[in-house]
């Protein structure tokens, strides 16, 4: 796919993810801002009104519960950060619920944890849950659920999990509205940078200087959004990334902002989940030769290229694969619990018990990732 093909992508998308942050719905004086919040629906609204099934993934409840509790500023800590989105995330639902009926569209609150895409059975659930509210001619209307997710379990933005939900949905294109227009080469608020209009592969991410949000109301900073969208791109979803300002244009014309290209064809499902859903549970540490074998060949990892262990994994575990630089290049469902590899590691087939020699991930259960 050309990344004009990726624009194209989302004009004539028959189902799209739109994500907007907090910093493009809310403001650190007064919370929700509902000029913002109509102009955003206004442009969703027409896409849907053309018979566009759209999931809109929407951050600013906590935002939305700061005023309302008369916080001085965004809270730090998570006990207050979900004591704002209890209050928040009803404001939020009731301003989406009347701006989207002045089109006779109606809404549907989904609150997610990261537990609802990492653990399969939750995944089809969701995703059934998806397709059935599109199909009934709801907008559904995303957000983590802040109330309920610890540290442990959060996304951390939810520029990750619109990309997530837009694989689980099968969407054909993922749009990321924020505060900012598009990727630049540097950090647009230090100096002259350059716009970056297209995006075709991870060879025009090298020497970026990927500078973070600007208002401070968001988690979301460029980082994030940056990560998204690879992740997005390489199971197979083009992107846009654009201001919310732009949110009209984005999702009518494409003609703004910075695309990034489809890689190579659309993920299964349970790849899809391996490589970007599942959390890992532990680290293999692979040898040159090892990387080349599994991300290069796309062969099974053997024993022989692994140089260590980390983590306390059983068969069946997801685990990351990292090279020599300790970058995770691979993800996959391991063949052995963690107990047992100190003692297989570095060995030839030949050099191991019958019983053992197997694969350490085979083929089928990796997944190589995106540098």
């Amino acid at each position: 796919m050309t990344t004009s093909a990726s624009r194209a992508a989302v004009t004539t998308a028959n189902r799209l993810v739109v994500k907007v942050g907090s910093s493009a719905l809310t403001t650190a004086e007064d919370g929700l801002d509902r000029t913002k919040l109509d102009r955003l629906v206004d442009a969703i609204a027409g896409r849907v009104k053309q018979d566009v099934q759209v999931v809109l993934v929407s951050s600013g409840a906590i935002g939305a519960g700061i005023s309302p509790l008369a916080l001085p500023i965004r809270p730090r800590d998570l006990a207050t950060q979900q004591a704002a989105a209890s209050v928040g995330q009803l404001a939020l639902a009731h301003a989406y619920a009347e701006s989207f009926g002045r089109y006779a569209l109606t809404v549907g609150q989904v609150l997610l944890t990261s537990d609802d895409v990492v653990r399969r059975a939750h995944y089809r659930n969701a995703q059934r849950t998806f397709s059935r509210l599109l199909a009934l001619g709801a907008v559904p209307v995303v957000n983590e659920n802040d109330t309920v997710a610890t540290e442990e379990i959060r996304f951390g933005d939810n520029d990750r999990l619109a990309a997530l939900v837009a694989h689980l949905i099968g969407a054909d294109a993922l749009v990321l509205l924020s505060d900012v227009d598009a990727l630049y080469d540097g950090d647009p608020r230090h100096g002259a940078t350059r716009k970056i209009t297209e995006i075709a592969g991870a060879t025009d991410l090298a020497g970026l200087d990927i500078g973070m949000s600007s208002s401070g109301l968001g988690t979301g900073g460029m980082v994030s959004k940056l990560s998204a969208a690879r992740m997005a791109a390489a199971a197979g979803i083009p992107v846009l990334l654009a201001s919310s300002g732009d949110a009209e244009r984005a999702l009518s014309t494409a003609d703004v902002g910075t695309a990034f290209t489809a890689a190579g064809s659309r993920l299964t499902a349970r790849r899809f989940w391996l490589g970007y859903a599942a959390g890992a549970t532990g680290r293999l540490h692979l040898d040159d030769g090892a990387v080349a074998a599994v991300v290069q060949r796309r062969r099974s990892l053997l024993a022989a290229g692994v140089t260590g262990v980390d983590g306390d994994f059983v068969a069946g575990d997801v685990v990351d694969l990292v090279d020599p630089e300790q970058r995770v290049v691979a993800r996959g469902v391991v063949g052995f619990d963690a107990g047992e590899l100190p003692d297989l590691i570095g060995r030839s087939s030949h050099q191991i018990p019958p019983d053992l020699r197997r694969e350490v991930v085979h083929a089928d259960d990796l997944v190589p990732l995106s540098p």
